[in-house]
């Protein structure tokens, strides 16, 4: 009873006004004056001002409903026809746009709950504080969150010949779409890149309704080249054979590093269950060793000790040869994030936790528009690399001309 609240009454007020009242009016207020000064200043003249180098006239007003932070405002805007060269034309608010419903802070929050992977449903629930009783309907979020398109298609697009890309990590997420009235398994293959200051920086996302593949890998890759993106130093890749055969085409002076946690799962599918914790604790041994001659050792013990046992886990192991102990010939503060591709796989792992209750997105666009809002939006951070501050030594080292 003691808790003051924002629906309390405030004393002393005649006419009796919530506190939530008066902030609501006060909003009105500050909307509304803004607006008006905008006007003047396009006209160059206040209202009933007397100017002869003026730019239009004043035509009334109207009405315009707004959902701010404290919800609907009903707005009394001015109208007004401008003197152009061409002729004259209606005057269109900045700060309140035609067509505008809610103020950029409502639509932000619309956004950061559909990409959290809430329904509309959910949306209107969550929201209701803030919407106290506006609209909110199945349509309108999906205008909001058109608005990522946009920016989608800039950032798809954007040159990239001013990114000195260090290393690059390439890996395809699976995402459930509806495709030609189906729901199908598609992959994205997606690029995140580390610069020369050793942050992380998303360089692309492509959908493939065919399937990952070698041609798919090629033009992803034709694509980053198109953008001006430098051939990174080293490239860090999952098994896929098309992949590992469009960088080689495509990057041919990149080291190439396989990522370990791939190669251990494939391995794992070699192995009779009761094996798996020796198999898996003796893989460890190589990829965490102290050293590349280390690793090597183990490597050797083994292919003796498991050679007999499961043929199967040390062909698995065989293929990935020496591309799973790349990792080795760079600053050992770095080996714990060159060694796998997990930063992709965050991604994947973010943006399945927020689509955990659909069956699958509606569209193909819809699924990149949903990836590229969650990073572009803050909601999935990529932060610098391990050991940074050595990648200035790496790329004179790397870059260094052959004796």
């Amino acid at each position: 009873m003691g808790e003051h609240t924002s629906t309390q009454r405030v004393a002393g007020n005649k006419g009796g006004s919530t506190l939530g009242e008066l902030i609501h009016a006060a909003v009105r207020g500050v909307i509304e004056a803004a607006v008006e000064a905008e006007l003047a200043a396009t006209l160059g003249a206040d209202r009933y001002a007397r100017v002869e180098a003026r730019h239009g006239y004043r035509n009334g007003t109207k009405v315009r409903t707004l959902t701010g932070p404290t919800g609907p405002v009903a707005l009394t805007v001015p109208r007004a026809t401008l003197s152009t060269p061409t002729g004259a034309k209606e005057w269109v608010s900045t700060l309140v746009p035609r067509y505008q419903r809610r103020l950029p802070e409502v639509n932000a929050a619309v956004l950061a709950m559909y990409l959290a992977g809430g329904s509309t449903r959910r949306l209107r629930g969550a929201l209701a504080p803030l919407l106290h009783g506006a609209p909110l309907s199945r349509s309108a979020v999906s205008r909001v969150v058109a608005t990522l398109k946009g920016s989608l298609d800039a950032w798809l697009t954007q040159p990239l010949a001013d990114r000195e890309g260090v290393y690059a990590y390439l890996d395809a997420l699976m995402l459930r779409v509806r495709s030609a009235g189906k729901v199908v398994s598609a992959p994205v293959l997606a690029v995140v890149g580390v610069l020369a200051d050793g942050q992380k920086v998303l360089l692309t996302l492509e959908l493939c309704s065919g399937g990952e593949s070698y041609e798919a890998w090629k033009g992803c890759l034709a694509g980053l080249a198109a953008r001006g993106f430098p051939a990174p130093l080293l490239a860090i890749i999952d098994g896929h054979p098309g992949l590992r055969r469009a960088v080689a085409e495509g990057w041919p002076r990149a080291a190439v590093q396989r990522c370990c946690v791939h190669k251990l799962r494939n391995m794992e599918r070699k192995a009779p269950k009761h094996a798996l914790a020796e198999v898996r604790e003796d893989f460890h041994a190589i990829v965490y060793a102290l050293s590349a001659e280390a690793a090597r050792t183990a490597w050797t013990k083994f292919e003796r000790i498991w050679g007999k046992r499961c043929p199967g886990v040390v062909k698995s192991l065989q293929e990935g040869g020496p591309e799973l102990l790349t990792f080795f010939s760079f600053p050992k503060t770095q080996w714990k994030t060159l060694r796998t591709t997990n930063v992709i796989e965050r991604l994947n792992e973010e943006f399945r936790r927020r689509v955990k209750t659909q069956g699958a997105l509606p569209t193909e666009d819809s699924a990149l528009i949903l990836l590229f809002g969650l990073v572009a939006t803050g909601q999935i951070t990529l932060r610098k690399l391990d050991g940074y501050k050595q990648l200035a030594a790496v790329i004179r080292q790397r870059m260094r001309p052959a004796a």
